[in-house]
């Protein structure tokens, strides 16, 4: 039964098995197999080695995944495909069986074994191939992929194995590999009776199965006729009575509805076809919930608006903490309304930070108004059809939010919130933001048409107000049809009677506790907002709260206290560790080390920039992941100080001969903006003059080449964190001494605010 050992290159095979006295085709694209077929024609006389995966499903050739046996073949036609891939024919020549796989790189190499069939020639053998050859002749068809290939092959006269091979091969069955491992000729002939038996089992099954289809379908088709035939009788006996009671009512609704004369036409004209058409028709519920929806929909119903202005400033601040400059434009709008009695032309957009009450600004407009209140979110809204409706063409047809908002609303004058409109997005459906236009333009909104609808809808008394995070997300012409109100931060001080005047309330109500169960101590509040939160509104505070207000339910209903007082010592207990930690003012003054401001999405802050010089070649050196603005401000400081250092009191300094190195702690996080330049400029003239800045100074200001110190924003930020940190004086630019009006008072009664117009005029009141 046994050769020589030989070793030839190999390729693994998947899903499909090789047989002995058969072509056999595949595609190769794998890598290792394109080396291992270029090897065996190179080397091997076009011998190879076709190995079987197991598991057709890997795309990485495991030895564990390969079966023992394999076959030998000679490389007959190779072609490269358009893909890169080669398509290879092969003559499958012996079975052999895999001894070791000599090499797994860069390509197989197996060292193989050949193995001879055990043929008999007995009166058995000769039986079995007279009835296999019997069997596929006549429902050859049936178990056989290729047929008339088999026959062509028969014709040629081949051996016993060869025909169990070729049959083996052609067979309509996924367990092949039995046929390969076995050396019997006998046993492979078996096998094949097995499996035709086998398959003409499953095709009777199928048959059977699809008779008993065909049966069920020719039952429902006349349970179908039968049922639709007794519809037809009950309709002549009484269904189309109740069907005209039921337009009856329907048309006495729209006739009180009072609609617009060539809505009403419309819904009367859908009213006929509704009447004449088969209630178990699909088109009778489409029409019906489109006189339903024009029926909903209000057409002349209004609130009356509240016409006391000092009522609405009032409910402004029992609901709002602060934002004056705010509170004063909303009641500045609703004037102007009550004065014309018709809605302003532009639109309110509240812009800002998560958390801040924008949404529940608009809120407190409609209830200071006595008018309903509508929110729709737009946020991840991509399809016109959100906006405009579905046409009633379509299976499915729905109005757009705007109609839908409309009907929930019963008034034709609510106040109408579209939340988070910087998040549509647009796709191939189209671009909502688009269709946003003609809701939100006074001059084209008294005709807002809805393709659900299909006429046109008076949106003109409506009072339309929007919700934004990024003002930048908003396309051009819809921002220019709104008035933006920008709501920024809320400051310690802020949100320190927020959590007082309204969180804390409203979390001690919804928690079932009473007043004098809970008391938080003013110093911890203060804490919780410092050490606990890094936010621009108050969602997290809220949060906070509300997990001091569990913990004291818990303590109430297991401990049996009667009160829990949070002070800063045992504030660790309810809230855990301190998140953050702002960064604190130094207590001595550096030489090198300057104090500056700087405003973040969390509100302001301070950053100390240091610099230091050593002997080297002229180099600079920025650390502490800058952004390119600060980076360049660096460079420009730098210039200026070297163009004008004898001024600055810097002698003796050969620039060519230090490196200057500028660090901004706190590494990992990335800083830029365009306010650190005097901060910097100070900085290094310091390190260069050996002359130390005091500690407690901050400074902010972007500086051109002349000196001159450019305005800066988040003043009012910056200047809270200054105080917060310790400073006792700031330097500005002289263009924001405008916006000092919006630093709150207690800051300024902490805090000297000294305006500076250029460079020099900052170093000479500093040094």
């Amino acid at each position: 039964m046994a050769e020589n050992k030989l070793i030839l290159p190999a390729i693994a095979v998947r899903g499909i098995v090789p047989l002995p006295n058969v072509d056999f085709r595949i595609e190769v694209g794998r890598e290792m197999s394109v080396l291992a077929l270029e090897q065996a024609e190179r080397m091997y006389g076009s011998n190879i080695v076709l190995l079987i995966q197991k598991d057709p499903n890997d795309q990485d050739v495991k030895v564990d995944n390969i079966y023992p046996i394999a076959v030998l073949a000679k490389i007959q036609l190779k072609l490269k495909m358009p893909n890169g891939n080669y398509k290879v024919k092969f003559k499958v020549t012996d079975r052999v069986s895999v001894d070791n796989f000599e090499s797994l790189n860069p390509y197989l190499v197996v060292s193989y074994t050949k193995l001879e069939s055990e043929l008999t020639n007995d009166e058995e053998e000769i039986a079995l191939i007279r009835q296999v050859i019997e069997t596929f002749s006549k429902d050859g068809r049936v178990y056989l992929q290729a047929p008339d290939e088999v026959a062509r092959l028969l014709q040629q006269g081949l051996t016993t194995e060869e025909t169990a091979d070729v049959m083996a091969y052609y067979l309509k069955t996924n367990d092949k590999y039995k046929y390969l491992a076995e050396l019997n000729v006998a046993k492979r002939l078996e096998y094949l009776l097995e499996d035709a038996a086998k398959e003409r089992q499953i095709i009777e099954i199928e048959n059977k199965i699809n008779n008993d289809v065909k049966k069920s379908i020719d039952d429902s088709q006349k349970e179908y006729y039968l049922r639709e035939k007794m519809r037809a009788i009950q309709n002549e006996l009484g269904d189309k009575a109740r069907q005209d009671e039921e337009v009856y009512e329907l048309r006495k609704k729209i006739l009180e509805c009072k609609m617009p004369k060539n809505i009403e036409e419309k819904a009367l004209k859908e009213l006929e076809r509704y009447s004449n058409t088969n209630n178990q028709m699909a088109e009778s519920g489409i029409i019906r919930s489109y006189l339903d929806f024009l029926i909903a929909l209000p057409w002349y119903k209004t609130t009356e608006d509240t016409t006391d202005l000092t009522a609405v400033e009032k409910a402004l601040d029992k609901n709002h903490y602060g934002l004056t400059k705010v509170k004063e434009r909303i009641v500045e709008y609703l004037a102007v309304k009550m004065m014309t009695g018709k809605n302003p032309s532009t639109i309110l957009c509240f812009a800002g930070p998560p958390g801040v009450g924008k949404t529940s600004l608009a809120k407190s407009i409609a209830d200071a108004l006595g008018r309903h209140f509508i929110k729709q979110s737009l946020g991840g809204v991509r399809d016109e059809s959100e906006i405009r409706g579905h046409r009633r063409t379509y299976v499915g047809a729905l109005p757009g939010r705007i109609l839908k908002g409309m009907k929930d609303a019963k008034t034709i004058n609510p106040v109408f919130l579209l939340d988070e409109i910087d998040k549509m997005t647009s796709d191939y459906r189209g671009d909502p933001a688009a269709a946003m236009l003609e809701v939100l333009d006074p001059e084209q909104n008294a005709n807002f048409s809805d393709n659900y609808l299909e006429e046109p809808y008076d949106l003109s008394q409506v009072l339309f107000i929007t919700t934004a995070n990024s003002l930048e997300d908003i396309p051009g012409p819809l921002r220019d049809r709104m008035e933006i109100i920008e709501l920024s931060s809320y400051t310690e001080y802020e949100k320190f009677n927020i959590a007082f005047k309204h969180l804390l309330p409203k979390e001690i109500k919804n928690h079932g506790l009473k007043e004098n169960e809970l008391e938080i101590k003013d110093d911890a509040m203060l804490k919780i907002i410092q050490g606990y939160t890094r936010e621009a509104g108050v969602r997290e505070l809220d949060r906070l709260i509300s997990s001091i207000c569990r913990k004291t339910v818990k303590d109430i209903l297991i401990l049996h206290k009667e009160k829990t007082v949070i002070t800063c010592d045992n504030l660790i207990d309810y809230l855990g560790k301190v998140r953050y930690f702002n960064n604190e003012g130094r207590e001595t003054s550096q030489v090198g080390v300057v104090t500056g401001l700087a405003y973040t999405q969390f509100g302001g802050d301070t950053l100390d920039i240091e610099v230091m010089t050593y002997p080297g070649k002229g180099g600079l050196i920025l650390t502490g992941k800058l952004g390119d603005v600060m980076k360049e401000s660096a460079q420009a400081g730098l210039s200026y100080v070297k163009s004008h250092a004898e001024s600055l009191g810097i002698k003796n300094v050969d620039f060519s001969s230090i490196d200057i190195h500028i660090h901004v702690p706190e590494g990992a996080v990335p800083k830029d903006g365009p306010s650190a330049g005097v901060t910097l400029i100070t900085a290094l003239v310091s390190a260069l003059s050996n002359r130390p800045v005091p500690a407690n100074i901050g400074m902010t200001g972007e500086i051109t080449l002349r000196g001159s110190v450019l305005p800066i924003g988040g003043l009012r930020e910056k200047s809270i964190a200054a105080v917060r940190t310790g400073l006792k004086k700031i330097y500005i630019p002289c263009d924001n001494e405008r916006d000092l009006d919006e630093v709150p008072q207690e800051v300024k009664e902490k805090l000297q605010i000294v305006p500076v117009k250029n460079v020099s005029e900052l170093l000479k009141q500093i040094f």
